[in-house]
């Protein structure tokens, strides 16, 4: 057990982690940059709402170019991410004192491994054709969550980690938290400062479009109603309902963008 540990540990702080960690970095910013573009496209009426979402925006890249070897170093890179997550969940955080706040963090690591598998399997759907439909769709998801005992109480709690979770990212983009992802070089002269800039609107953006996300299932837990919850495609309609609706779907999509270039600059400048 204490061989395990200690492998565990030197893998965890392994230079080979870094690259594993910046190809993944590479990789989700990516596609963030692809779907802040199509949200923009969006909010001009030049795409469907369906493609301003991670599976939208695979789908749009898989019909470029080479686009399905595109898909394919996507699905791989966002596979190194959950490698580096899982190897971060089972040994990292080892500096942290508080045995909670260590546990808490661990935990983070793993929720992030699952969410970056989910886009590395639908790379791989799209990559392999296997998933070209439309699929269930998130309603449906509700819908199985709704129809269990207790499941409006479900989806209500749900939509209260998806807030939390954004409004921790709007939380760490105003007050700069994420400097920490980035080394001493990376956050000093007028790249750094760019690099800050870049993370503070992208953070912040991203927080407020998963925000969005979480009301959408909270209302359908109110309602009861599993075809009122969606994803960012489904949120950023809805945005464009309201007045100044263009604007502000336009302003999420430069904000998501400028989390990708971020992500492409803490694979430069990486401290895990």
């Amino acid at each position: 057990m204490n061989d395990a540990k200690a492998a565990g540990r030197s893998a965890e702080n392994s230079e080979w982690l870094d690259h594993v960690a910046r190809a993944g970095l590479v990789a989700y910013g990516t596609v963030h940059l692809l779907i802040g573009w199509l949200a923009i496209q969006l909010a001009f009426g030049e795409a469907s709402s369906a493609d301003a979402s991670s599976t939208g925006a695979l789908r749009t890249l898989a019909q470029q170019p080479l686009g399905e070897v595109l898909i394919w170093v996507i699905a791989i890179g966002m596979c190194l991410m959950v490698l580096w997550r899982l190897i971060e969940a089972a040994f990292g955080h080892q500096d942290e004192t508080d045995e909670k706040k260590r546990w808490r963090k661990r935990a983070t690591s793993l929720g992030k491994a699952i969410l970056y598998g989910t886009v590395a399997v639908t790379g791989i759907q799209i990559a392999t054709s296997s998933g070209g439909g439309s699929g269930g769709g998130t309603d449906s998801m509700t819908a199985k969550l709704m129809n269990l005992p207790g499941g409006q109480l479900i989806v209500g709690l749900v939509a209260l980690g998806i807030l939390a979770y954004g409004a921790r990212l709007i939380h760490k983009g105003w007050t700069e938290g994420f400097k920490e992802h980035l080394d001493a070089k990376g956050k000093s002269g007028d790249d750094g400062s760019a690099y800050i800039m870049l993370g503070k609107v992208g953070y912040i953006a991203k927080g407020v479009a998963i925000m969005l996300i979480g009301g959408l299932f909270m209302y359908a837990a109110i309602t009861h109603e599993a075809k009122k919850s969606g994803g960012l495609d489904q949120a950023l309609q809805t945005v464009l309902g309201y007045p100044f609706g263009q604007a502000m779907v336009v302003a999420i999509g430069l904000g998501l963008a400028a989390y990708g270039l971020f992500c492409f600059a803490r694979a430069r400048h990486l401290s895990r």
